[in-house]
């Protein structure tokens, strides 16, 4: 079982997304003897906004690099995504992987009926972070919304949320929300 885990958190040590993200990764090694597992750190490994010239394929370098990224997420049975909050929304390196992997003809096609999702039959983990508290469905959530859509939009249906909210807004917060994440685990 090929999986691909993801973190995005710019905090190191102290980001909570990358806690998660990482006890998520531990579970499914529980639960799967054979796991193969591909890291992006998108804190570190540097990935261009998508431009004119890398959208036409006018960079050989950004086309063999956006080549990689969609043939990896292709080929995983399972994706783990460590995403925290920032400003509402995702960090601009999580974008910036999301426009390369939104492939034409590659993750997802337009047909006259519409667009259709080609990533295949997958299961993604979204190992969510936010300093403050939103729920689901929050008008001011950017972020998880606009990973289910983007997941949805290749063709990836069964998308699971672990979600550490409220965890800048007190110790006694944050220690509860991360019992409530790491409890949920277990449904993994």
């Amino acid at each position: 079982m090929k999986v691909l885990h993801i973190d995005t958190s710019i905090l190191a040590s102290a980001s909570v997304s990358r806690q998660l993200s990482q006890a998520i990764i531990d579970q499914l090694k529980l639960k799967h003897s054979e796991l193969s597992i591909d890291y992006l750190d998108l804190a570190h490994q540097n990935i261009p906004h998508l431009n004119h010239e890398i959208l036409m394929g006018q960079e050989p370098e950004q086309t063999a690099l956006t080549e990689k990224l969609v043939q990896q997420y292709l080929d995983a049975d399972i994706v783990v995504v460590g995403a925290a909050m920032y400003n509402f929304g995702l960090s601009s390196a999580l974008k910036a992987w999301i426009d390369r992997i939104c492939a034409a003809g590659r993750t997802f096609k337009y047909t006259s009926e519409g667009s259709v999702g080609l990533s295949g039959d997958k299961t993604i983990y979204i190992a969510s972070s936010r300093g403050g508290i939103y729920g689901e469905n929050h008008p001011a959530d950017f972020q998880e919304a606009m990973l289910k859509t983007i997941f949805n939009f290749t063709g990836v249906s069964n998308i699971q949320i672990i979600r550490a909210e409220g965890v800048n807004m007190g110790e006694a917060l944050k220690e509860k929300a991360l019992a409530d994440a790491f409890s949920s685990l277990q449904t993994i």
